[in-house]
């Protein structure tokens, strides 16, 4: 049976979920298959597809997983001689690969729709996010409230991981209204894959909620994970520069840069 590698790319985008295509760009001499054989390598281990199979197929598949996990294309080489100096086959040939991460798109999830956390939305959906907007008080989290917004869940903030795919796109942003609330919501967000969590607030509320977590038994190296108080020092006093500041760590977190200035 013929598989339809685009139309599975298709689906996949429409569920959210990732995978990498990889794809034999190059081939020379005797090898498995030749230049434009696709294969495409999911999260969970399974595979459509083969660029050849056997040992090189493994490797390919081990360099998806890595694709996915750091969300880099890259290309990778491999002679087909000898597998006693680590070869992954005798054909004889040599074949290069392009290793794709198809990620779904990235997407901001405001806990909280007050002030800060509409400001946020707002500057997020003029950034090229998706945003989806989250209150517990169905009130603040409505249209007419957020109306950048594209999703709504007015929901307890520990119901967040069975109402949407939190996945490596997704960027937490908790603007809520206090202690209470991010205490008993944030342990189901800490066993998501979320990207990056991030708390509003002082650095003492911050070792209020550490304090609080920890009596709730959360592991120490979980904590870790988020990131408070939220955004980079800027002075951010308003809802917009506050959004700001938030928007600005995520961008840095996700392109790998250092938050300097870049005047020497």
């Amino acid at each position: 049976m013929t598989i339809n590698i685009f139309r599975l790319i298709t689906e996949l985008q429409e569920r959210g979920d990732s995978a990498a295509l990889c794809t034999i760009i190059s081939s020379q001499g005797s090898t498995p298959r030749h230049v434009g054989s696709k294969m495409l390598v999911y999260e969970n281990g399974e595979f459509a597809g083969t660029v050849g199979g056997g040992e090189l197929e493994h490797r390919v598949m081990d360099e998806a997983w890595i694709a996915l996990s750091d969300g880099k294309s890259r290309v990778i080489s491999y002679s087909m001689n000898d597998p006693a100096r680590g070869d992954p086959g005798v054909c004889g040939g040599q074949v290069e690969v392009f290793v794709e991460p198809i990620l779904p798109p990235a997407k901001i999830v405001v806990i909280g729709g007050g002030h800060v956390g509409k400001a946020v939305a707002h500057l997020a959906k003029w950034l090229g996010f998706r945003v989806a907007v989250s209150d517990d008080r169905a009130e603040f989290c409505t249209p007419e409230m957020n109306p950048d917004a594209d999703e709504f869940y007015p929901i307890l903030m520990a119901e967040l991981p069975k109402a949407l795919n939190i996945n490596r796109q997704t960027y937490l942003i908790l603007t809520t209204r206090g202690v209470t609330v991010d205490v008993p919501g944030l342990p189901a967000l800490l066993e998501t894959r979320a990207a990056y969590i991030g708390i509003i607030g002082s650095r003492k509320r911050w070792l209020t909620t550490i304090n609080g977590l920890k009596e709730n038994g959360v592991d120490e190296a979980k904590i870790a994970r988020i990131h408070s108080p939220i955004g980079l020092e800027l002075q951010a006093e308003t809802p917009e520069e506050i959004a700001v500041s938030i928007l600005a760590e995520i961008i840095m977190l996700r392109n790998g840069g250092d938050g300097k200035q870049m005047k020497k």
